[in-house]
């Protein structure tokens, strides 16, 4: 009886190890190819509101301050689900009355925004607040 550790067992347990990871992989890619085409929501992102809402949210820079589905700057509230948790005549109000001057707490620039851009602007929230996240965040506030 060996002691040691044998090129052979060492061979064989490489190529094992190799085969079982090897199938795994191709078992979850073949489970997300199934997956992803009933989670794929690109035709409502074709909607005009949705695609001005989103032009609306890059050309001002709103990722800087807030994160969007986790990612962006953590000044500000995650916006993923604010739709959600607030409902839109919220949003449009609040977007509206920026900057609120309260003593010690984060203020929000004054963008200015027509109705017609809060309304965009909401479009896009609503599209992003479907969008299957596999629940994450994991708490409703963000």
């Amino acid at each position: 009886m060996t002691t040691g550790f044998t090129a052979s067992a060492a061979r064989n347990i490489f190529y094992g190890g190799t085969l079982f990871f090897l199938l795994v992989f191709i078992g979850l890619t073949a489970h997300t190819f199934q997956v992803l085409p009933q989670r794929d929501q690109r035709a409502q992102l074709a909607d005009p509101h949705v695609a001005a809402g989103k032009r609306i949210w890059e050309a001002n820079e709103c990722i800087g301050c807030h994160t969007l589905l986790g990612e962006g700057a953590y000044f500000a509230p995650e916006l993923g689900n604010v739709y959600v948790r607030r409902g839109p005549e919220f949003i449009k109000a609040w977007i509206k009355i920026q900057p609120t001057h309260v003593p010690g707490r984060r203020q929000m620039p004054q963008f200015n925004l027509t109705d017609a851009q809060i309304d965009d602007l909401i479009a896009y929230f609503k599209y992003v607040s479907e969008i299957n996240t596999s629940h994450w965040p994991p708490n409703i506030q963000g």
